[in-house]
């Protein structure tokens, strides 16, 4: 395993020991209850571990961010009480990192170019799962351009995941147990830049996490699948491994994860409490408080006692 060559900011690497915990939103619309639950998880878990919790807007996918939506959850988490420790951040201001992160497994022998369009590899996938889905939109790539371009133009960055046998990737979530992926047959080797110049998801948040000093992340069980390749990627870049808890995503009438394609309303700023309340509710926590004050001082040991239970697979 190589060790890490990325520049870490002296703030964050000497505080690498305590708990530093993240809300990590995409701006893409405003904040619903859906949202508030991983915000209020990753808040009262930070709070219980006496540690840090930081706000960083994920805005790296231009084509879906909407102007103003960055600014807009800010204000409701603040007008929720919600107040991050550091001054957010935003994840387009941090792309020299993720080049640099890039030249690094480059260097390393752990990417190759790859000439693939969506359309050939979904046409040489015969199984994606057991369902017939794809897995969050990721098809299994099936290696055509392992051993070259074969005379196609470069369109993308891929890492080079290991051989079935020594590809299983391990971790225990705090709420769902131990999981248990196996790169090579779950997505094959995953795009970190993509034809049009955009940065994928896991280069960009494990890169994030690492220069912010991040511990424990905390998120919707949507992500669940996405873990064993950050994990991965933590691995060729000799970075810190990560503590992970994923809550059961908020799902609406039709059992569809709740977001604004799908119906969520933009939570009451002017009905915090109630607002608060609902998101508990979901995490099992049962918050009678008659204001707000009351229950960020009831909810805090409460997350306590059901962190001290043990994990349950939702």
């Amino acid at each position: 395993m190589s060790q890490a060559n990325l520049d870490f900011p002296e703030s964050t690497t000497s505080s690498r020991g305590q708990y530093r915990g993240r809300f990590a939103p995409s701006p893409t619309g405003p904040l619903h209850i859906g949202s508030l639950v991983t915000a209020l998880t990753s808040w009262l878990d930070a709070r219980v571990y006496g540690g840090a919790w930081l706000v960083r807007i994920e805005d790296i996918d231009f084509q879906r961010n909407v102007p103003g939506a960055d600014r807009d959850i800010l204000a409701t988490l603040d007008a929720l009480g919600l107040i991050p420790d550091e001054a957010p951040q935003w994840q387009s201001t941090h792309l020299s990192r993720f080049e640099q992160a890039l030249e690094q497994l480059q260097a390393n022998g752990n990417l190759y170019p790859c000439g693939c369009t969506r359309r050939e590899i979904a046409d040489s996938v015969t199984s994606i799962d057991a369902n017939g889905h794809l897995r969050h939109q990721t098809l299994i790539y099936p290696g055509t351009c392992r051993n070259g371009l074969h005379g196609r133009p470069p369109r993308a960055w891929r890492v080079r995941v290991p051989d079935a046998d020594a590809a299983t990737i391990c971790f225990n979530d705090r709420w769902q147990g131990m999981q248990c992926q196996n790169l090579a047959e779950a997505v094959g080797d995953f795009v970190l830049k993509r034809a049009d110049g955009m940065w994928a998801y896991q280069i960009a948040v494990v890169v994030d996490d690492a220069t912010q000093g991040i511990t424990d992340v905390v998120r919707g069980a949507d992500l669940l699948d996405s873990t064993p390749r950050q994990i991965y990627l933590q691995q060729l870049l000799g970075l810190p491994a990560l503590r992970y808890l994923h809550v059961p995503v908020v799902v609406n009438p039709d059992g569809e994860k709740l977001s604004k394609q799908t119906g969520a309303r933009a939570i009451n700023r002017s009905q915090p409490l109630a607002a608060l309340t609902e998101a508990a509710q979901h995490l099992g926590l049962d918050i009678r408080a008659g204001d707000v004050e009351g229950f960020y001082r009831d909810a805090v040991p409460a997350w306590a006692n059901r962190l001290a239970q043990p994990a349950r697979c939702d």
